[in-house]
């Protein structure tokens, strides 16, 4: 007690200090002023700690014993309710995917006369892999964002049956080209690409087999040939820098596809990493991706082996939770006025499709911009981004296809054309309405 007692003081009039530069510089230099009114309770508590730190070197030893008793008693109840508050969140997001899962399966059941295949992704690569040496799991690149690899692949195990996910009663299985994306692979070698998809999960094709995702739906009305180059969890830098990769001089039109719910949020996360910097940074800069499919390849097997894939994503979340933790983020929401929702990456946003648009005009491509709305566009009348997103893109002159508009709106139900109209990715027929209504808009 002796010990607390002689740095009771200091500590307190240092963490208070400490806490002061902190608010300021989330305040100041984060935010650049524009959240002033929520960081105003944290310059007057921190303000309050350290007038009371001041004022404990003053104090005898007999009333600073209580007040290090007090303060030990009030940290360790903070971080007990935190404790609750957290368990109790985690409790209800179960809860509530259990429920979901389960209004799935009974409805999928009851259509189909089937049983949901209730095995996870491992599950079904081991049992799978007896059989067949080539089949895989579809690997996202979001997942080498915190990664320190010399390389930062854009796509998949090529040439490798691939099991990407399953929102619909089956997991969805696509046979990968020779750069691992979801194509045919004789698509490649065609003279001339009618369309080329750049996008996240919904451009990929999650979670339906072709025919039904947009790529093969595309082809289909079209007649003519399409490059999918889409993969899950992808944001505007890494889809820019895999057109810097892969595009090539054939293609007269680029369909850039944006998902309303989480394409700006991956944004500032991929605009942490050294290597995709480099693409925004410098025109010349590339990765020689093409070349280096066989290492791509053993690199994602590896992981795959390893079981990487699953324990990074743990990983990634179990970090994220911790931090949260530490700085009891749910207690002082609790307590004090929420904070604003983070600034989104507007001006960055804009730039990568200017870089876009160049890089479009200079291989002699139309460059499209299409816009999908989410689940909660409608559920929750949450679509924040819509008007931001299409100011920059009208700003920039790039035809604007405005999917919420042109299918959505038209449906009684909008929800129908999510799986099982809850939460997830569209099901067969939302796919096939986007990509007939983008069809309608681009064809010569």
């Amino acid at each position: 007690m002796n010990l607390l007692k002689k740095i009771f003081s200091p500590s307190i009039l240092v963490f208070s200090f400490l806490l002061l530069i902190y608010t300021f510089y989330k305040s100041e230099i984060v935010w650049n002023g524009d959240n002033r009114l929520y960081y105003k309770n944290y310059y007057l508590i921190s303000s309050i700690f350290i007038c009371f730190s001041i004022s404990t070197f003053f104090v005898n030893d007999k009333i600073k014993q209580y007040l290090i008793i007090f303060g030990i008693s009030l940290i360790s109840s903070l971080y007990l309710f935190e404790g609750y508050l957290t368990f109790k969140e985690q409790l209800s997001k179960e809860q509530l995917i259990k429920k979901q899962l389960s209004k799935k399966k009974q409805l999928y059941e009851k259509q189909t006369g089937k049983k949901w295949d209730s095995r996870n992704k491992l599950d079904i690569y081991k049992e799978l892999k007896k059989n067949n040496d080539k089949i895989t799991i579809s690997v996202a690149p979001y997942l080498f964002l915190y990664k320190n690899y010399s390389t930062f692949p854009f796509s998949g195990v090529s040439n490798s049956e691939t099991i990407y996910c399953n929102e619909n009663g089956y997991y969805s299985i696509y046979q990968s080209d020779r750069y691992g994306f979801n194509n045919p692979n004789e698509e490649w070698d065609k003279k001339e690409i009618e369309y080329l998809l750049i996008g996240d999960s919904f451009t990929h094709g999650a979670c339906v087999n072709r025919p039904d995702d947009i790529g093969s739906v595309l082809r289909k009305v079209s007649n003519k040939h399409v490059l999918n180059l889409g993969m899950n969890g992808n944001g505007p830098l890494i889809e820019y820098a895999t057109l810097r990769e892969y595009l090539d001089t054939n293609v007269k039109k680029i369909l850039w596809i944006y998902y309303e719910e989480n394409d700006l949020r991956n944004l500032k996360n991929e605009l942490k990493n050294n290597i995709l910097i480099n693409y925004l940074n410098d025109n010349n800069f590339t990765q020689n991706l093409k070349i280096k499919q066989d290492y791509i390849d053993n690199l994602l097997s590896n992981l795959i082996k390893e079981k990487e894939i699953e324990k990074e994503g743990e990983r990634n979340t179990s970090k994220f939770e911790l931090i949260k933790f530490i700085k009891i983020y749910k207690t002082r929401i609790s307590i004090l006025s929420k904070p604003t929702p983070a600034l989104e990456p507007s001006a960055e946003f804009k730039q990568i499709l200017q870089l876009t648009k160049k890089l479009s005009n200079k291989n002699d491509s139309k460059l499209y911009f299409i816009y999908l709305p989410g689940y909660n566009h409608y559920k929750n009348h949450n679509n924040k981004t819509y008007i931001l997103v299409k100011k920059i893109v009208t700003e920039l002159k790039i035809p604007f296809i405005d999917i919420h508009k042109e299918v959505f709106e038209n449906e009684q139900n909008p929800l129908k054309l999510f799986s099982f109209e809850l939460p997830g990715h569209y099901n067969v027929e939302g796919y096939k309405k986007i990509a007939e209504t983008v069809y309608k808009f681009t064809k010569d």
